[in-house]
């Protein structure tokens, strides 16, 4: 491995003259610089960039602890923080919790033996009693984004609540009764809060729960298509559906097609989460949309000032969502 010595050899300066021209820590003429510029460029050298950041206190990194990378909306979760720390000069280093707490805790583990500056954290179930204890005993600043629990930290996450009531209601507007929920993961706070906005929509129109309507997707494509198709198969089927994730809006759609029937005129459609691609759908999907960028940005910026240590209490921060009315409801 290339050394600064090796630098200062080639060039015919002190180790002290390579460090303050890499460092600009003292005025060095232009002649000299050119040189060390020349050597370093012909040895490769590279500083040690992560020796520095430690005799200074920072790594200027971040861990992200996340599941379903591969779920369009958490990828757009993890491009807004990367973005936003990045211009703050961090770099994000992310995990897969694949909503599980064993693997959730693996990677958190790893992401302290790397000594990040702060954590942020999409929680799985039972995250509050295995995982989260052991971030807050380390003394590493901890932001929780997407879902919200009852712990003593900053978080950021959409609304939801209001959000899944207001996608329900909609459909009852139409006329439906019958209107079917696809829920998502047990235990995690996102689908406790919006299944329990579809449940209060429906006690809002004195209309009680029928857990033969509610299906239980778990955020998956898969388990959500042979769930709805199921239903759907059935004698006295739904007349509307509501999906609380954009992973099982596509399971739901792949559902339907593939029982030959058609989105409104067999059963009206409304979910939780838009897509980026949403108008390639036809008919085109009625959907509460979140903003990622405003949710990924603020979570940062929280995560950015327990660094800097500035104190105040822990901020929870509900961000709205957007209503995209479309045609699936089966409005004209």
């Amino acid at each position: 491995m290339t050394t600064m010595g090796d630098v200062a050899r080639l060039a015919g300066v002190s180790a002290s003259t390579v460090s303050h021209v890499l460092n600009g820590t003292r005025k060095v003429d232009a002649a000299t610089r050119q040189r060390v510029e020349v050597a370093i460029a012909e040895t490769g050298y590279r500083r040690n960039g992560v020796a520095r950041s430690l005799a200074a206190g920072r790594t200027h990194t971040v861990g992200l602890s996340i599941s379903a990378l591969t779920n369009p909306y958490f990828g757009s979760l993890v491009h807004a923080v990367e973005r936003a720390l990045s211009d703050a000069g961090y770099v994000l280093i992310v995990g897969d919790s694949h909503d599980a707490v064993d693997s959730e805790k693996r990677v958190t583990d790893s992401l302290l033996d790397r000594q990040v500056d702060g954590m942020i954290v999409a929680p799985a179930a039972g995250s509050e009693r295995s995982t989260l204890p052991g971030i807050t005993r380390t003394g590493t600043p901890l932001v929780l984004i997407d879902r919200m629990l009852d712990v003593d930290c900053d978080q950021v996450g959409p609304e939801n609540v209001t959000s899944a009531r207001m996608l329900t209601e909609h459909l009852l507007d139409l006329g439906h009764r019958r209107i079917a929920v696809v829920r998502g993961i047990p235990g995690i706070s996102s689908t406790t809060e919006r299944f329990d906005g579809y449940v209060a929509a429906l006690e809002g129109r004195g209309i009680g729960l029928d857990p033969s309507l509610v299906v239980e997707g778990e955020s998956s494509t898969d388990v959500a298509e042979r769930e709805v198709r199921a239903l759907l198969a059935s004698p006295n089927r739904p007349t509307a559906l509501v999906s609380m994730n954009n992973a099982m809006t596509i399971g739901t759609l792949k559902a339907v097609r593939s029982l030959g029937l058609s989105i409104p005129r067999d059963v009206a459609f409304v979910c939780y989460d838009d897509f980026e691609w949403s108008d390639l759908f036809e008919p085109k999907l009625t959907a509460a949309g979140q903003d990622v960028e405003t949710i990924g940005a603020t979570a940062a910026q929280l995560l950015l000032r327990r660094i800097r240590k500035e104190d105040g209490p822990p901020q929870r921060i509900r961000v709205p969502t957007m209503f995209h009315h479309r045609s699936s409801c089966g409005c004209s």
